[in-house]
């Protein structure tokens, strides 16, 4: 298998033929020199090389683990994609003109030698460690969050001291003396996800946004390729999830850097697994390098402010500030609907040079993620971006929402192999999938249904689940998870895995996700089909939905695991509130149905009001008449909770007189004329109500029905809200002159027979939001941001929402950090870092809910706080060998 791969005499001659028969594309150099005397290669691409200083650049280090050769591979294959192509390719013409690219393709060749030549997976260097042990782990030996250690036999021993290997003194001699560095990517394996810099400060930094869609951006360009999705994974505060990693040196440094874990697997099949790995990075590293630019010292400056003025449930109302000298730029605005998503074309909803942008035609209750640059007019080189904007949209006025968490009891994972599985809950990950020490495994989530309207009418329903770890998934294309609703009553304890196994399973949610698309820190939702809707319906009688999340269930010869662990959002393992499993509902409460006899009926003719008959049509003249119809609303619910869900006028006939083929009739609402006496001089300016009909629809069916759209319920709404009576009038048009012609429409109340009649259907739901909290205050208290505020005394008052933002004052409550919701009139931010400002608003809700306008403040504390970071702890041994580097 090796003898596909190259070995670092291979990759030297291959870089100094490159420079040689293209010297003004490429030069190689030599930064440094191994303990054993190797040269590390580094090659500079870029058009008229000899300048190449004075581009933006990208960094590329590969291999800096001995046994991850990916880092090597692609590095060759990029470069021969370059020759192959700069004459032709326009990506790569452009790359070249307007970058530069540093590329290493191995920063670790006494360990790649070794890897190839006697121990296949050996990781650290060969520093002779003068105890019998040899290696240092170059990725543990940065002085960013360095850490002292003598455990010089460790897989992931940093060395005596920060820099002390060659290795990682000559990058670091490289990159202080190359101050047109912006991008820095470092090749590994394994994982099929990119885990972006940190600077350890337990909240988002300004590039954070740029981090992720840079990342996404390449995983789009990999997914085109083959289909494979790759994750991105900052990890979650406060976990301090690394010690002296090149990654987060450059990112000190003011360099956005990245590690790309390619693979799963350190040296696989090469002509299946490793093939395709290179050829589905090749654009996404050249997507990288033509993106240096956007980030360099030309590009326009980063748009300030991006925040929401407005939100209603179809449209959102975006504005930004606008920075001096760059009026020679526009605005790009990008939608998307899940976080972490690429930057595209595909979602580019909006072009301006103005700052502020409307975007319409939005779902009602529906999570929305805006991403806002400058472009250069000429130069086309765009700004870094603005802080990501979250909103969720205004709920349809009818409708309700909750969202759903289990309780730390009712989440948990069994295996089959496991002992005390009632232990997993509210403590593990969901681990989900097979392996060798732990057998099959299931996730097991219990949601109480309780708090929902047994007789509630499910308008949509997703299930969201965080994928939190994926390197225990050690095969490509193999095996899928899904989710599975359980019969609740066939199961008695949720932590058997006897009876979770072998449950009866109702229904799966939605599509399965097959290995190569489970993705580690990008959520995966499944949505309720319309069948699965109805079948949550049924079970809100029964008051539990069991979920059971499901991979697979067998391993190949010769493989041990593939494991996916989901966060649960409790326990030290997990990542707090941010992350439980949700299951969001959007329904309608149980609607009543009203039907109402006019109280009035007559016709406006020419010489006056006749009260004796309800008529539409033309008299001996050839004038109109016009039918009026007047309803009583009763009083049904409190005005401000009266929302009409389908409403409708039945007129039946009981007799016509020579009506004409050409004859239509129309349905109006009077809203300008409180006399019942009196027609409105602009008849055609009235709100109709469905469409007309015509003679010859009234010969087939003499019972006719119009339907108010939401233009004519709306008024409806107004009208009872300001207990006024109902005026419709039912007005004939034709394109001849009619002469005595006319419909008589049917005026009586017996029985079952009631006509005309107003039917109206309505839910009994809050219209308007509650008044915010007040007396918002804000101090440190042990180390912690403590927030105090004063609820609304309000009898529709549920609970407080708190909402953290890094960048601007949230004006809508999903946009930013989520730290409570309930009842108590205080909360501390247990996941901030006291030391940075920010802004925090907290906001009302009712029932529905509707949010009140929010309670903001802005937070700068003069004291300077500890920041104490959370030592990483292994939940199996499987998962220590992985953090051990083993």
């Amino acid at each position: 298998m090796k003898k596909q791969y190259f070995c670092y005499r291979q990759t030297q001659e291959f870089l100094e033929q490159a420079a040689a028969s293209h010297p003004e594309l490429i030069q190689l150099q030599s930064i440094g020199e191994t303990h054993e005397g190797r040269p590390i290669l580094l090659a500079t691409l870029s058009q008229n090389v000899a300048f190449s200083h004075l581009k933006p650049a990208l960094l590329y280090t590969g291999t800096v683990h001995a046994r991850e050769w990916i880092g090597n591979e692609l590095a060759v294959a990029f470069i021969q994609y370059v020759l192959d192509n700069y004459q032709t390719n326009p990506d790569v013409i452009d790359a070249l003109s307007r970058n530069t690219l540093y590329m290493v393709p191995c920063l670790n060749p006494d360990g790649f030698e070794y890897s190839h030549n006697h121990f296949s997976f050996w990781r650290k260097n060969r520093r002779d460690n003068g105890d019998g042990t040899f290696g240092v782990d170059l990725n543990r030996n940065f002085d960013v969050n360095f850490r002292q250690s003598v455990q010089t036999n460790s897989n992931v021993y940093g060395g005596p001291n920060a820099f002390s290997e060659p290795e990682t003194q000559a990058i670091k001699r490289f990159v202080e003396a190359h101050n047109n560095i912006r991008i820095a990517l470092d090749y590994h394996s394994q994982g099929n996800v990119f885990f972006p810099a940190h600077k350890f400060n337990h909240e988002a930094e300004i590039e954070g946004t740029d981090l992720n869609i840079l990342c996404a951006n390449m995983a789009q360009e990999i997914f085109k390729v083959t289909k494979r999705r790759y994750g991105i994974h900052r990890g979650k505060p406060p976990a301090n999830l690394i010690h002296g990693s090149g990654r987060e040196w450059y990112y000190s440094r003011g360099i956005l850097a990245t590690v790309v874990e390619v693979g799963s697997r350190n040296i696989p099949d090469y002509l299946i697994n490793m093939t395709q790995s290179v050829d589905e990075n090749i654009p996404a590293l050249l997507y990288a390098w033509r993106n240096a630019i956007n980030y360099s010292h030309l590009a326009p400056s980063r748009p300030e402010q991006f925040t929401v003025r407005r939100v209603g449930s179809s449209y959102a109302e975006l504005l930004w500030q606008s920075t001096e000298n760059e009026h020679n730029c526009y605005y790009q605005i990008f939608r998307s609907e899940s976080q972490k998503a690429p930057c595209g074309n595909e979602n580019l909803i909006g072009i301006t040079s103005q700052t502020e942008f409307t975007d319409k035609q939005l779902k009602p209750g529906k999570s929305y993620y805006y991403n806002l640059r400058k472009v250069d007019k000429l130069n086309k080189i765009s700004s870094p971006f603005a802080p990501e904007l979250r909103i969720k949209t205004a709920l349809d006025k009818a409708d309700c929402s909750f969202t759903l968490f289990p309780t730390p009891d009712k989440v948990g994972y069994v295996g089959e192999q496991t002992k005390n599985n009632r232990d997993h809950f509210g403590n593990n990950s969901l681990f989900v999938g097979v392996n060798s020490t732990k057998g099959i495994c299931y996730g097991v989530i219990d949601y109480d249904l309780s708090r929902l309207p047994e007789d509630a009418d499910i308008a949509a329903a997703e299930f969201s689940l965080y994928p939190m770890n994926r390197v225990g998934a050690k095969i490509e294309n193999y095996g899928e998870w899904s989710v599975s609703i359980l019969d609740p009553e066939a199961v008695t304890d949720i932590t058997s895995f006897e009876q979770i196994h072998h449950a009866p399973v109702i229904q799966t949610l939605g599509d399965t996700i097959d290995s190569d698309r489970l993705t580690q820190g990008i959520w995966n939702s499944w949505s309720f089909s319309g069948v699965e809707k109805r079948l949550f319906e049924q079970l809100l009688t029964r008051g539990r939905l069991l979920l059971r999340i499901q991979g697979p269930s067998q391993l190949p010869i010769g493989n041990d695991s593939q494991m996916m662990q989901f966060d649960i959002g409790y326990g030290r393992f997990g990542g707090g509130i941010h992350y439980r499993p949700s299951l969001y509902v959007i329904y309608q409460r149980k609607p009543s149905t009203l039907q109402l006899a006019a109280s009035h009926c007559h016709t406006f003719e020419c010489d006056g009001i006749n009260h004796q008959r309800l008529a539409t049509g033309y008299d001996a003249l050839g004038q109109p008449e016009i039918g009026q119809m007047v309803f009583k609303l009763p009083k049904m619910v409190d005005e401000n909770e009266f929302v009409v869900t389908e409403a409708s006028v039945v007129l039946e006939v009981e007799s016509s007189q020579s009506v004409e083929s050409s004859m239509r009739f129309c349905v109006g609402i009077i809203d300008t004329n409180p006399d019942n006496d009196v027609l409105p001089e602009m008849l055609e300016e009235l709100e109709y109500v469905g469409y007309e009909v015509s003679s010859q629809d009234l010969a087939r069916h003499h019972t006719q029905t119009f339907l108010f759209d939401s233009s004519a319920r709306q008024l409806l709404e107004e009208m009872y809200f300001d207990e006024r009576e109902i005026r419709l009038v039912i007005m004939p048009t034709s394109e001849s002159n009619p002469i005595d012609s006319r419909v008589i429409w049917k005026t009586a109340l017996s029985g079952e027979s009631m006509s005309p009649k107003l039917v109206l259907t309505y839910v009994e739901r809050r219209k308007t939001a509650l008044p915010g909290p007040t007396d918002l205050t804000a101090h440190v208290e042990d180390g912690v941001v403590k927030l105090s505020w004063t609820n609304p005394n309000d009898p529709a008052w549920v609970g407080c929402y708190v909402v953290r933002n890094s960048f601007h004052p949230p004006r809508n409550f999903f946009d930013g950090v989520k730290l409570y919701a309930g009842k108590d009139n205080y909360t501390y931010d247990r996941f901030g870092n006291s030391n940075k400002a920010k802004y925090y608003s907290v906001f009302s809700y009712d029932d529905v809910p509707n949010y009140s306008t929010p309670t903001t403040l802005s937070f700068s504390s003069d004291e300077v706080t500890e920041v104490f970071f959370q030592e990483f702890e292994a939940q199996d041994e499987v998962e220590q060998r992985y953090r051990d580097g083993d």
